[in-house]
């Protein structure tokens, strides 16, 4: 999921924690992780990591990265988080070309298809607009500033998405809700058409991604959510047409120790040309693939790919148009008390081609580390490392499981306790 900031008034230092992020580029001319405030890039055409330029203000992020985005045509490059910059980069030249200044922490980011737009979303719950029409390659956009695109009210936005027609904007927020927008002509004005609202989740949506073929284009949107399922929507009318429980369907519920809310989708990606939708489950070694029957708008568990041996549970997944290949990160920052603050580890996942029976038996496989495109040399930048003590990533994802429930699970506060708050809250303080 694209991570959001905490509270007005929260200092729980368990939010500082930070999930890895990865995404790749729609040709799989690159893949970029983010872990912390640490951005890294491998060029896998060239074979070799990116240096970074970034003269906007004489330095990279300053704190955690809280989301990552490839444009459609793959030109842009953006990542925000916690040090309320949006930074937008050149991925002919991996120059930054503006940085943007955000009023509040950026917990999401999108791109228009067209790549004329970047949108980001705050954590109060505000959707900003940045105009980067003609951008045709390298050149710096100065002194860009964002316009508000619309609001969700003081709920904290944790997912941002274009309809693949581009005319729909869609947010999803710790509030259950799903809001459908026609994107405007002149989004710089603001966005005041709804389309729809997609209800029927009871706790929060933490990801949004659409299913579509070439005999459907427009597609369905699936979404994940921490009440542990993944639930397939029509946008236009905001209906409901299926519900899959991926905790029951992963066999999570046969263990003891794993509590409700720690079986939260983090993430959904869909497999390119085809009808699979891969789903990342708090507390699963693996990824649960779902297949999605656009005809008869159901979806459904296809299988579960597990990671043997390793303590693997995956925080970001990513894939391109051109490739059959799901990328996985594990990973997290700003752990208390450990020796590797900032250690995240890349795993890929092939052999989605397969169809019938066959898919189900052999499947896709998960790759070993030397038969990952470019090997040992995009690990060792990637991850910052090529080995690692397991019991890290173990540790990570415990104090993510935490720090996600302090930031998106609703808090109940009796009447005292929120007239405290509300005394408290920086928004309410008169400025001198």
């Amino acid at each position: 999921m694209e991570d959001a900031g905490m509270e007005n008034g929260e200092t729980n230092k368990d939010s500082e924690v930070a999930p890895a992020l990865i995404a790749v580029h729609p040709t799989q001319n690159s893949v970029a992780v983010a872990v912390g405030s640490d951005l890294r890039v491998f060029d896998l055409l060239g074979g070799c990591a990116v240096s970074l330029v970034d003269d906007s203000d004489g330095s990279l992020h300053k704190d955690s990265i809280r989301a990552i985005r490839y444009g459609a045509n793959g030109k842009l490059f953006v990542s925000a988080g916690d040090d309320k910059l949006v930074k937008i980069w050149s991925t002919e030249s991996w120059r930054c070309i503006s940085s943007v200044c955000s009023e509040k922490r950026v917990s999401a980011v999108a791109i228009s298809n067209d790549g004329s737009y970047v949108c980001f979303a705050d954590k109060f719950g505000v959707v900003w607009v940045v105009d980067v029409d003609g951008f045709n390659g390298d050149q710096d956009f100065v002194n860009k500033k964002a316009a508000p695109l619309l609001s969700h009210y003081c709920s904290i936005i944790t997912s941002l998405e274009f309809s693949p027609d581009g005319r729909f904007f869609l947010s999803a927020d710790r509030d259950s809700k799903i809001r459908v927008t026609v994107f405007p002509k002149k989004p710089l004005d603001g966005a005041h058409e709804i389309q729809s609202f997609s209800l029927g989740h009871t706790e929060f949506v933490s990801c949004l991604a659409f299913v579509c073929t070439h005999e459907c284009p427009q597609g369905f949107l699936v979404s994940g959510s921490g009440d542990s399922t993944v639930r397939l929507w029509d946008i236009s009318s905001g209906s409901l047409l299926d519900t899959c429980d991926v905790r029951e369907k992963a066999g999570l519920l046969e263990s003891k120790e794993i509590e409700d809310r720690y079986a939260a989708v983090t993430d959904l990606c869909t497999i390119p040309d085809s009808t699979l939708v891969a789903a990342a489950v708090q507390s699963l070694q693996g990824i649960i693939l779902l297949s999605c029957d656009l005809s008869a708008q159901t979806l459904y568990v296809a299988k579960v790919v597990s990671i043997k041996g390793d303590a693997f549970i995956p925080t970001s997944l990513g894939t391109s148009f051109s490739s059959e290949l799901l990328w996985m990160v594990t990973g997290a920052s700003n752990l208390h008390d450990s020796q590797h603050p900032c250690l995240s580890r890349v795993k890929v996942i092939s052999g989605f081609k397969e169809s019938g029976p066959d898919f189900v038996q052999h499947g896709p496989i998960v790759l070993e580390d030397d038969e990952i495109p470019r090997g040992g040399k995009l690990l060792k930048k990637l991850q910052g490392g090529v080995s690692f003590d397991e019991n890290y990533f173990l540790t990570a994802a415990e104090a993510l499981k935490t720090s996600m429930s302090n930031l998106l699970i609703k808090k109940q506060y009796s009447t005292e306790k929120r007239e405290f708050r509300k005394r408290g809250r920086n928004d309410k303080k008169i400025k001198k």
